[in-house]
């Protein structure tokens, strides 16, 4: 269903009735707000519990559209619970949905974007979770289900940061909240919206809650993004199979074609070779010591890191392939054959600095050059996101810091890159550049999302969600004047 875009409030926000601060408020204790985010913990699990029962993957091939549908109708409602206007289900170009809503804040307030998406990964494989991963389970002190920490515990973080800030003297800003219905899928629906409704997600700051701390208790931003392209690879050499004793040794092999397609995007020490793209790039901040990165990714003891440089090179600096399926017959009730077509998806995340587009015409000619044998390559598009960086020196980034500090008991904030994409931050700088973009969340190490038995540590959720609060309170302190606009 389509809906009308929401006003911008800039121009006539008001000082509600219902608790939201009415100007600059008295200085809040954390302490006291981190009793309060305490306090409202049991009712946020709840909720979360409820939100991962949806399986939203933004994938009818996979699951039902009213899947996502359902989870989209559960934020809206939860929206109009906190009291937000103009809520609405936006329909976006990717055919799928995100949820809008806006909360008026005191007069001349600044206004703050707070995103996060509804959308999951597939589960992979059911039976390798210890408990079904629609399901919020809690062992070992840890909240386990798929979007625990990606995203649905993200938004659940923006709910308590609210709740809790009207519990102590109201909400000093403008806030906006948008809860993405495709981002894991990269189709570009909401960046497409927002580029045709430039107004809608206009703010001052806009705060992704949609990365992570480089470990659990080491608050941390993020300021650099990798970029994505995804493409779908096929190889096609012969009219139909052939049986492999009769043809096997003369006729093209086309699943044996793809794998020496695929074999040639990497050099010989494994790291990422696509024909034209710079691999070198050295990552100057936070470094990732090699053998906690071994524990995190949990490798298997004897077997080698791939590529080359330090690990943050490899994973903030540098482009990464990753070959993300086959499709080609089951070991089980395999039969003799010689295939004759075979296909793959292909993901290319790629550092500040290289063009998506130009990423994703050199893997597109690389793909089809290396083909073997004059096998017919295919090559089509699945998604696209351009790379981000953010500018860390921003007066927000001020107020973060400090929030930080003390919600996690002085320590410093870290500033460290992502390997994956958020294509949107790419569309909020460009749309507009003179808001300051923070990337904060839920997904430290420990919470292997996208993979299984992802979850979510309920510490972490308590003191972020006070990072938050104490955030938006510094925030509207810093920032006195219009709101954007």
């Amino acid at each position: 269903m389509a809906h009308e875009t929401a006003h911008d409030p800039a121009h006539d926000a008001t000082a509600p009735a219902d608790g939201h601060a009415t100007g600059p408020a008295d200085v809040i204790a954390p302490g006291a707000v981190a009793a309060t985010v305490a306090a409202l913990l049991p009712r946020a699990r709840e909720e979360l519990t409820e939100l991962v029962r949806f399986q939203s993957v933004a994938d009818p091939e996979q699951f039902p559209v009213s899947e996502c549908h359902g989870a989209a109708r559960w934020i809206a409602d939860a929206l109009r619970g906190e009291g937000f206007t103009d809520v609405a289900e936006l329909e976006t170009p990717d055919g799928t949905r995100s949820v809008y809503g806006l909360l008026p804040g005191p007069v001349g307030a600044p206004t703050v974007l707070l995103y996060a998406h509804y959308d999951v990964q597939p589960p992979l494989d059911p039976a390798g979770w210890d408990s079904p991963p629609f399901e919020l389970t809690e062992r070992d002190g840890r909240w386990y289900g798929r979007g625990t920490a990606d995203c649905k515990g993200g938004f659940v973080l923006h709910l308590l940061a609210l709740r809790a800030l009207r519990e102590h003297g109201g909400i000093p800003v403008t806030v906006k909240m948008i809860v993405e219905g495709s981002e894991e899928q990269g189709t570009g629906g909401l960046e497409h919206y927002a580029e045709a409704h430039p107004e809608l997600l206009a703010a001052d700051a806009i705060v992704v809650g949609d990365s992570g701390n480089f470990r659990a208790g080491q608050p941390t931003v993020t300021s650099v993004l990798r970029g994505m392209t995804l493409l779908r690879v096929r190889v096609d050499t012969l009219e139909g199979n052939l049986h492999s004793g009769q043809f096997g040794g003369a006729a093209p092999d086309a699943l044996g074609a793809l794998i020496r397609v695929l074999d040639s995007l990497r050099a010989e020490d494994g790291s990422t070779s696509v024909d034209g793209l710079a691999s070198d790039a050295v990552w100057e901040g936070l470094q990732y010591p090699e053998e906690d990165f071994r524990r995190d990714a949990r490798v298997l003891d004897g077997v080698g890191l791939i590529g080359s440089g330090t690990v943050s090179d490899r994973l903030w600096a540098r482009p990464a392939v990753t070959v993300l399926g086959i499709d080609c017959p089951p070991v089980v009730g395999a039969t003799p054959s010689v295939q004759a077509s075979a296909r793959a998806v292909v993901s290319l995340r790629i550092p500040p600095g290289t063009d998506a587009v130009e990423a994703n015409r050199l893997l597109a000619e690389h793909l089809r050059k290396r083909a073997p044998w004059g096998a017919r390559v295919s090559v089509e598009q699945v998604g696209e996101g351009q790379p981000f960086s953010a500018d860390t020196a921003s007066p927000a980034y001020t107020a973060m810091r400090e929030a930080m500090a003390e919600a996690y008991d002085g320590a410093e904030m870290a500033v460290a890159g992502m390997g994956g994409s958020i294509p949107l931050c790419n569309t909020l700088a460009a749309l507009y550049p003179e808001a300051e973009i923070l990337l904060t969340g839920l997904s430290e190490p420990e919470a292997q999302i996208h993979a299984v038995n992802e979850s979510v540590s309920p510490d972490e959720l308590r003191r972020m969600s006070v990072v938050e609060a104490l955030f938006l309170r510094k925030y509207a302190e810093r920032h006195r004047g219009p709101s954007a606009g």
